[in-house]
């Protein structure tokens, strides 16, 4: 997945991926504030599929940026529509990052349990209404995470192999 474009061109990635407790760098902010500006104080009906900063947030959970795909993930969270099936996706969507997080740091426990309560948001989401539109959710493969997450979680133990690309289940 290609950075997503913004109004001048391109996002740029961040300099580095910022894992919390390791000495040295601190988060990328400024290259994280140009995402975070792209988003409106709220979107009105859904999430757009194609919006650039939940492209953008998606890609870099995808190329490791894990830390950074949540924050902006939690940008457009917050802009979502209050009770929308956009916000249970995209709170899905930031657990995952943070559980990808957590294998990158090797906390395996961690991870599972955030990879536990983003299955629990994919079921609750598929008990809701489904509406018809170009919304976020309507274009994600819902099944294919809940059969990836069910997947990762039968496993004995989880290391850092097993992060999932957002990505890539939106592609397949």
């Amino acid at each position: 997945m290609s950075a997503p474009p913004n109004a001048s061109g391109p996002l740029p990635w961040p300099q580095w991926a910022y894992v919390p407790g390791e000495a040295g760098l601190d988060a990328d902010y400024e290259t994280l504030a140009m995402a975070k500006a792209l988003v409106p104080s709220a979107f009105r009906g859904h999430v757009p599929a194609r919006h650039p900063a939940l492209r953008y947030g998606l890609a870099l959970n995808d190329r490791g940026y894990f830390w950074e795909a949540q924050e902006v993930l939690e940008a457009v969270w917050a802009a979502a529509p209050q009770g929308g099936r956009e916000r249970i996706l995209l709170r899905a969507c930031i657990r995952i990052a943070n559980a990808n997080l957590r294998l990158r740091m090797q906390r395996s426990h961690s991870a599972a349990r955030l990879f536990g309560d983003a299955l629990a948001e994919l079921r609750a989401l598929s008990s809701r209404k489904a509406a018809v539109g170009d919304g976020f959710v309507e274009s994600f493969p819902i099944a294919a995470l809940t059969a990836l997450l069910q997947a990762k979680l039968g496993r004995p133990q989880l290391s850092k192999v097993d992060w999932i690309a957002l990505g890539a289940i939106v592609r397949s």
